[in-house]
Parts: structure tokens; C-alpha cells; sequence
């Protein structure tokens, strides 16, 4: 029982190697492993034994070890250091493991749980899906794509921004834009919200934040998405009822937003709020890039009707005008609410007409008629604008924190 860790220290991962290398595969791997020189030593948070994960393990069989460790082979001892993913072989680069070193096991199980926050896929989300919004995509392209492309012209005083704010009315398509950069340079993305740092026990919120920079710094190139910002770092005060532990989160957070403007790294933080006037002080100083993201021009609600609202080819077109003049103050939400109402009209007439009627086979059902101009007069009528109230807000703030965009 020498070789067998204290079992308050283990993790699942942990458990799970030492239990498959004890009872599960061991006999199938006895002849590989007396095959091998067994002098493989793994090295994990600079904890040097046999096998030490975190400080906790001993395990003296390599093959099994290759399942759970990532090996960085060295030129003589070829021992290997990782934390978290298999290698491949023995002359091989290793691949980047999961995560990065941590300091201890508790630093490790708040990094694994954020790692279910981490999209290591694209999001799938191109340019051309977001319809207008040319002047904010102009902004993010010189932001973040064009710096991670051609990082020979941003050096010096041209660094590129690490702090970017995305602000507008809710249902514009902040988010679809933070997914699009994401999905155009292939980083690493963080979908964070308030839920994903905030903890109930004391002292854990803080370091949320701090695992989730070095991990955002381990996957570089990589963007950490906050959305709605303003539920996390609102603004300070002596004035305002804030528990300490908000407080501490927020000090955490700045001070992580502060160290990326003196790093290398291309980690690029991009926020959306609804409320930009609700944010510390603080934190929009280090949010250097603040964009406004509007409600559709003409144009954009045009593309989006006809996109939505495709007319037939053998029927007559669709009131495309009558729309675009009807939904002025419109979101991009709201307009495909109002289409969605439109689309409904003709389902409800046959939903009418099977009423009354007992269930009908799947293939006797009738076909849905066309959207006609009177769906698209109910549809107006029974939908209204969500985000138009403060419009003048984000505009005059705008004016005072944001981006100027030069036409």
C-alpha cells in the first residue's frame, strides 16, 4: 500500500487512472509494459516521483499513463511533463495539452470546469450571416482579425486592443458578431457569464478569474466572450449596497484585464452589455475598444425580410417596402419575430380546418398556403418593437465613450 495515494487528494481523473491501471487494463498491458525500459518518470506541477498528477498518484506503467498524461519526452531520461492529453509517440511534438501547469489540485478542478465554457470548435458563425452592421464589423476586422493575421504591422504603438466592448440595444447581434470573430480567426473561443465565475464558496470567484485568464493565455490565440457584462462589473461605490465578495471579484478581474495590455499573448477580451452605462469606470478604461452596435438601417432589414421571407416563384412578391417602412425601430430579434407571426397565418387557417376533425394520416395532410399581403398586415399589427425606447442613450453615449467611425 506503499504506492497507493491518500485518497482525500484525488481527483476523478486521478481515481480513474490509478483504478484502470490497478484493476481494469492492467494484465492486458503487463507484456507491453515488460517490453518497455520502465524507467518513464512523469513530472506534473513540478512534482518529480514515479507518476505525480498534481501531487497525487504513483503509477509505473508508461503505456497506461500515455492514456491520462501527455508526454514531453527529453533527450536523455525521456521523462515527460503534462496535464491532460495523450501523446501520440516518441519522436513526435507533443500536442497542447488541455490544461496548463497549476500550482495545485484545487487550481485544476476550477480549470476543469471551466473548461466546459471553452467552444474549442469554429462556432460557425461567417461574416455574411449578420446582415448590416458593416461599420462594427469594419471595427472588429482592425480590432482583432487583422492583428492576428498580420501581426508585423501591429507592434509598438499600434499593439492591438485586448479589451473590446461590444454595446447596443438587446437583439442586434452583439453575440453573433463576437462568434463571427471568433469563427474568422480560429481562436480558441470562451463563452463566460456571470454563472461561470461566480461561486458560493468564499475565495473561489477570484480565483475563477485567474484560471480563466492562464487558461485563455495556455490556448492562445483565444477570445473570452463576457456576455452581459454589466451583471459582473458594475459600477463601485460608497453609495451602492455591494457585498465584499462582488467586490473582490471585480478588484480580480481588473487586475487580469490589466495584465493582458503587458503580454504578449493574442488574448483578446470582448464584452457585450446592453447597459454600458452601468459599468465601472475602471473597467471601460481597460475596454479600449467600445463599438456601438445599432438597430438594422433600411438596407439590413430588407436583407434580413428576404431572407426570412422568401417570396414564391410563382406567386407575387412579397410588400418588402410595406415592411422596411413599418419596422422602423425594429431589432434584428424583432424582425424575425414579426416573420415568424407572418409565417404563422397560413398555418393557422389549416390548424382551423383539422380542428374539428379526427387525426389525420401524416401523408393526407394539407399543404400550408402562401404568406399573403393580409398575413403580412396582421403580423405588423400583433408585433411590436423591443429596443427602441433608449435608442437615444446609446447613441449619446456613443458620442461620449465610443468608437468614432469615420465614413
Amino acid at each position: 500500500m506503499a504506492d497507493e495515494p491518500s485518497v482525500t487528494r484525488w481527483s476523478f481523473q486521478d481515481f480513474k487512472l490509478f483504478y484502470d491501471i490497478k484493476f481494469g487494463r492492467k494484465k492486458q498491458t503487463e507484456d507491453k509494459a515488460a517490453d518497455s525500459n520502465g524507467n518513464g518518470h512523469l513530472v506534473s506541477n513540478g512534482n518529480s516521483s514515479s507518476v505525480t498528477s498534481n501531487g497525487s498518484g504513483h503509477v509505473n506503467n508508461k503505456v497506461e499513463l500515455s492514456i491520462y498524461e501527455q508526454f514531453q519526452l527529453q533527450a536523455q531520461g525521456r521523462s515527460a511533463q503534462s496535464n491532460g492529453t495523450s501523446s501520440t509517440g516518441i519522436d513526435e511534438k507533443p500536442q497542447r495539452s488541455l490544461l496548463p501547469p497549476f500550482e495545485s489540485a484545487e487550481m485544476r478542478t476550477l480549470a476543469e470546469s471551466l473548461s466546459r465554457d471553452i467552444i474549442r470548435g469554429s462556432p460557425d458563425i461567417k461574416w455574411e450571416t449578420i446582415k448590416g452592421l458593416e461599420n462594427a464589423k469594419r471595427l472588429l476586422k482592425e480590432a482583432v482579425v487583422m492583428p492576428i493575421k498580420y501581426p508585423k504591422y501591429f507592434t509598438g504603438l499600434l499593439t492591438p486592443w485586448k479589451g473590446i466592448l461590444l454595446f447596443g440595444p438587446p437583439g442586434t447581434g452583439k453575440t453573433m458578431l463576437a462568434k463571427a470573430v471568433a469563427t474568422e480567426c480560429k481562436t480558441t473561443f470562451f463563452n463566460i457569464s456571470a454563472s461561470s465565475i461566480v461561486s458560493k464558496w468564499r475565495g473561489d470567484s477570484e480565483k475563477l478569474v485567474k484560471v480563466l485568464f492562464e487558461l485563455a493565455r495556455h490556448h492562445a490565440p483565444s477570445t473570452i466572450f463576457l456576455d452581459e457584462i454589466d451583471a459582473i462589473i458594475s459600477q463601485r461605490g460608497e453609495g451602492r449596497s455591494e457585498h465584499e465578495a462582488s467586490r473582490r471579484l471585480k478588484t480580480e478581474l481588473l487586475i487580469q484585464m490589466d495584465g493582458l495590455t503587458r503580454s504578449d499573448a493574442l488574448v483578446f477580451v470582448l464584452a457585450a452589455t446592453n447597459l454600458p452605462w452601468e459599468l465601472d469606470a475602471a473597467m471601460l478604461r481597460r475596454l479600449e475598444k467600445r463599438i456601438l452596435v445599432p438597430l438594422p438601417e433600411p438596407e439590413a432589414r430588407r436583407a434580413m425580410f428576404e431572407e426570412l421571407l422568401p417570396s414564391p416563384s410563382d406567386e407575387k412578391e412579397l410588400p418588402y417596402d410595406l415592411l422596411v417602412d413599418r419596422s422602423e425601430g425594429y431589432s434584428g430579434s424583432d424582425i424575425r419575430l414579426l416573420c415568424k407571426e407572418a409565417a404563422m397565418q397560413p398555418l393557422r387557417r389549416v390548424m382551423a380546418s383539422l380542428e374539428d376533425r379526427e387525426l389525420v394520416p401524416e401523408d393526407e395532410l394539407p399543404k400550408v398556403g402562401p404568406i399573403t399581403h393580409a398575413d403580412i398586415e396582421v403580423a405588423l399589427r400583433n408585433t411590436r418593437p423591443s429596443a427602441h425606447l433608449h435608442a437615444h442613450r446609446y447613441d449619446k453615449f456613443n458620442e461620449d465613450y465610443g468608437s468614432q467611425i469615420l465614413q
